[in-house]
């Protein structure tokens, strides 16, 4: 296969495809329901002119079979009052006006049955467009209801391209509040640190964050020795009931063994 012909096939295979995709089968039975339309208007226009024409024949027709009549009579009248001459150029003139009729009538004929032909291929072709106009608004209804019904699955499903755009717009501000989130979460951290300096609430320096940091171990270094000062106090407290507590046994044991004593006795 050539270049050329290469390139033209998949030129008309692009241009079929992009045809395809911009049809609409609506527009295209509205289209082909008006080109019938217009066929059987033209139609009809033939068989009014084929009737005109049919009616001027036949008036010609009438004109001349009147005159044939009267050439006839005109015969008659001159035969009897003995013209033979004036009879014979009146029946002359009638055969004449006869063969001009008889030219008329097969022409009537041929016009009548013309317009027999295209009233019967009217009438059919009439019936072919109702046909096609019914079967027409039952084809557009059907698919503008699968059309619908796409529509509505895709965006149940999330397949359309608009809610497909949705998707992915809502995952766009998802993935931007996720990271101003954590970038505010670091600044954070950063300012409670003092790696960075706030600007905004006043500067604060190496010296203040020492002089926080001195406070804050005074207050756990008091809070040791308030705990040592409450050890110690309780001290004396304890050697005193440990005392109480030796002495009490010593009593308890020396009267289980006064009894013990008696019965020895």
């Amino acid at each position: 296969m050539s270049v050329m012909k290469r390139v033209s096939l998949i030129f008309r295979a692009k241009a079929n495809k992009a045809l395809d995709r911009m049809e609409d089968p609506r527009e295209t039975l509205d289209y082909s329901y008006q080109q019938q339309v217009e066929m059987l208007t033209r139609v009809r226009r033939g068989v009014a002119d084929v009737a005109t024409s049919r009616k001027r024949v036949e008036l010609q027709m009438n004109s001349l079979q009147k005159e044939v009549t009267r050439r006839e009579n005109q015969a008659r009248d001159a035969l009897g009052k003995g013209r033979e001459d004036l009879a014979r150029a009146a029946l002359q003139n009638k055969a004449s006006l006869q063969g001009q009729l008889n030219d008329l009538q097969g022409q009537y004929a041929q016009l009548q049955d013309q317009e027999e032909k295209l009233t019967l291929a009217s009438q059919r072709l009439q019936a072919k467009v109702d046909a096609f106009r019914t079967k027409k608004e039952t084809i557009k209804a059907t698919y503008t209801a699968a059309e619908a019904q796409t529509r509505i699955n895709e965006a149940f499903s999330g397949i359309s391209e608009e809610m497909g755009d949705i998707g992915l717009a809502i995952q766009r501000a998802e993935d931007k509040t996720a990271q101003m989130q954590a970038r505010a979460g670091a600044i954070d951290e950063l300012l409670a640190s003092g790696a960075l300096e706030d600007h905004v609430g006043g500067q604060q320096d190496q010296i203040q964050a020492e002089l926080d940091a001195i406070g804050a171990g005074s207050d756990i270094d008091r809070e040791l020795a308030q705990m040592k000062g409450e050890l110690s106090a309780n001290a004396p407290r304890q050697i005193e009931a440990n005392a109480n507590g030796g002495s009490g046994a010593a009593e308890t044991t020396q009267a289980a063994e006064q009894p013990q004593a008696g019965d020895g006795s």
